[in-house]
């Protein structure tokens, strides 16, 4: 039998082969060879050895991974895997063995090997699973549950809503889909655009998969098999948005010593043994370390111990609780029968097994099927535990079974999912603002059909809706003194008058048309009023307590820390009836004195620049400046009061087609290739500044034969 890999013009793998288990390998095996050295650092971060060639940067992770036995999870889903369902499974193996088999030439390509001394290492077949649960272990957002205990101690339980949003260290997307009445063919069109940090090598691997049983054109993710976020089938195509879910636990323990290890106190009063084990993370450069492994009936322990934390009671410490652990399933099976799907039915039907993370589907066929959907695992269990830490010693915490995942229809042809609350609502805490869905249902009702071309156009949009509060308060400053009065509202103390510039900034931000077009000069004024703001209230004494979080892990921080959290919060601080006694109008009328004095004298992109994640800094790169921002549609997230680079934007932007899936189109942020200064490495970069995609080529006579393999079974 013989797997054949073609290329595009762009690079992009077309394989074709004779059977499913040989097309796995052929993925694997290409995969490998375009990104050795990607592969390889999520094999390394999936088992918490990363800092064994990345050095002590990478310890807080490792330590997290093994603490948090991802290993050992990976391990058991895919023993579970065999005993569950061997043919996916099988699948799988031929997918590691064709990575094992590709990893020596991809190394050879890759710099990074040499400058680090690392060796590609052999591949276990559990690794795509281990994988899977490093990318989204975080996804969820469960160190948020750390956040709002301290901002519930420290300001009372309203502090949950105030700053209740998708934040800097969530992901999310944009997505839509439009009936058969809503387009220029008759046939469905699906869109969207997936946030997540940007890496270099990207996250989304764009790839087509072809065998007798199906031939399908999607979006992987490196290191995994199948296409399981973004794909096309010929006669279904679907796509997702992160659902934004709660379905990770954290469990307040407490732990003594005994001669014997260590014990658990539970729920039914008495002390547990729980499981206790050493291991040694190698550090590049520096001593190694060894830390304790400690899991109780609730999950593993990730911060502290018998001992407790530095900063917290003693014999205190935090177990995580997520659903692969607990039912030993990390929804694999659903893999294959998305590549074999015909129909939204099938679709349907495959996500009934899918486990985490927890996203929104949209999904429609060449029949005129339209499927909108949640999928994923979420426990049942009491509220507090959505909302912070839980008590593990108390009844009533424990899990009870598994929601049902909520469905919904269309609107006038039209789905639009944006991680606002939707479907979704009753599984999850904190959602995104509505902006961008509100945003991208005004642009489509614009026009009553649209073709494929048209879409692009809905990815780029930047208008930010979510300027309206803080330019209210602006309106609300007048050049003048205010007068005191005698009933005053709490908050509010007589606010000076503006100076000349600073009455002119006003004004001319109260005529800014709202969008953060890379070219502004007003959107760059405005980013830097909001980050002064923000700073001003950050330094607020009332919110002192929180800027000082506990000693957790230095990988969970990004998700305490008090600025960005204001920064993503701000229309809602700024629009809360009352905020712990800040003078709101004298905040944003000093931060206006402040950027008044000292304007920023570039535009919007001069400081919003592309900032992507490398896990081993080399080639020097001028990175671009960009439009768009965290609420516009054009998602490239700024931290407002810490910086305007923007590392979390548009992974991935795809239009599919189901009239003719040719007419469909995809981009990702650099290129196929992840080998740096190779032609394929970031030839795709000025089409995504622009807000451009590249044409899905499946015509087999269109492409160039790379490479003929000879496969037995």
């Amino acid at each position: 039998m013989t797997t054949e890999t073609y290329r595009d013009a762009w690079g992009i793998p077309h394989l074709r082969a004779a059977g499913v288990r040989e097309l796995a390998h052929a993925q694997g095996r290409v995969t490998a060879r375009d990104r050795a050295w990607q592969l390889e650092v999520e094999r390394h971060r999936s088992q918490g050895t990363s800092a064994s060639f990345l050095g002590a940067s990478a310890l807080s992770w490792d330590v997290l991974a093994r603490r948090a036995r991802l290993d050992d999870t990976a391990r058991r889903c895919f023993a579970a895997l065999e005993r569950r369902d061997p043919e996916t499974a099988d699948w799988v193996r031929a997918y590691v063995d064709g990575v094992n088999a590709g990893l020596p030439e991809g190394a050879a390509r890759a710099p990074e090997f040499t400058r680090t001394g690392l060796a590609p290492g052999a591949w276990h077949p559990w690794t795509p699973l281990g994988i899977w649960l490093a990318t989204h272990l975080l996804f969820a957002g469960f160190p948020a549950k750390l956040w709002r205990e301290q901002a519930i101690r420290h300001l009372g339980p309203e502090a949950v809503g105030l700053f209740a949003t998708d934040g800097p260290g969530t992901a999310g997307s944009n997505g839509w889909l439009l009936s058969g009445t809503r387009t220029d063919t008759g046939h469905a069109l699906i869109a969207g655009d997936p946030h997540r940090f940007i890496e270099d090598p990207g996250v989304y691997q764009q790839i087509r998969l072809s065998c007798p049983e199906f031939d399908v054109i999607g979006l992987a993710v490196p290191g995994v098999p199948g296409i399981a976020h973004f794909g096309h089938t010929g006669t279904v195509a679907w796509g997702i948005t992160n659902a934004m879910a709660d379905y990770q636990d954290l469990y307040h323990e407490r732990l003594r010593r005994t001669g014997a290890g260590v014990e658990a106190l539970s729920p039914d009063g008495h002390w547990h043994r729980a499981h206790r084990h050493t291991e040694t993370i190698e550090i590049a450069g520096e001593p190694p370390l060894d830390i304790e492994v400690i899991e109780t009936a609730r999950g593993p322990v990730i911060i502290g111990g018998p001992e407790g934390l530095e900063s917290g009671p003693a014999n205190l410490a935090l177990a995580l609780r997520y659903p692969p652990r607990v039912t030993e399933d990390l929804g694999f099976s659903t893999l294959l029968p998305l590549l074999r799907s015909r129909t939204v039915t099938d679709i349907d039907r495959a996500f009934d097994t899918w486990t985490e993370p927890v996203n929104v589907v949209q999904a429609a066929d060449t029949s005129g099927g339209l499927l909108h959907r949640v999928a994923g695992h979420v426990p049942l269990r009491a509220p507090a535990n959505r909302l912070h830490p839980v008590p593990a010693w108390q009844p009533g915490h424990d899990w009870q079974g598994r929601h049902d995942t909520p469905y919904a229809g269309l609107t006038d042809g039209i789905a639009v999912m944006a991680n606002q609350r939707g479907p979704a609502a009753p599984l999850g805490v904190e959602f995104a603002p509505p902006h961008r869905a509100d945003r991208i249902r005004t642009l489509l009702d614009r026009r009553r059909t649209w073709s494929a071309a048209d879409l692009p156009a809905i990815h780029t949009d930047t208008h930010l809706a979510s300027a309206a509060p803080l330019l209210d308060h602006l309106a609300a400053l007048t050049d003048t003194a205010d007068a005191p009065t005698l009933t005053g509202t709490p908050d509010v103390t007589p606010t000076p008058g503006l100076t000349p510039e600073a009455a002119g900034l006003r004004d001319r931000l109260l005529s800014w048309n709202r969008h953060m077009d890379a070219g502004s000069t007003d959107a760059a004024a405005y980013a830097a009023l909001r980050s002064a703001v923000v700073r001003r209230l950050a330094a607020h004494p009332a919110l002192a307590a929180l800027t000082e979080p506990p000693a957790y892990p230095e990988v969970l921080l990004p998700w305490l820390a008090l600025t960005p959290r204001i920064g993503h919060a701000l229309e809602h601080l700024l629009s809360a009836e009352e905020l712990y006694g800040i003078d709101r109008r004298e905040t944003v009328r000093a931060a206006l004195e402040e950027v008044a004095a000292t304007p920023p004298t570039g535009t919007w992109a001069d400081t919003h620049r592309l900032a992507p994640w490398r896990a081993l800094p080399g080639e020097s790169y001028d990175e671009p400046g960009l439009a768009g921002d965290h609420d516009c549609v054009l998602c490239t997230s700024a931290v407002p009061g810490l910086t305007d680079l923007a590392a979390r934007g548009p992974a991935a932007r795809y239009v599919w087609d189901l009239a003719d899936r040719d007419n469909s189109r995809w981009i990702v942020p650099f290129g196929a290739d992840g080998v740096p200064g190779s032609a394929h490495h970031r030839d795709q970069l000025p089409l995504w500044l622009k807000g451009d995609l590249a044409p899905v080529t499946t015509d087999w006579s269109r492409l160039a034969l790379e490479h003929t393999e000879d496969t037995h079974g």
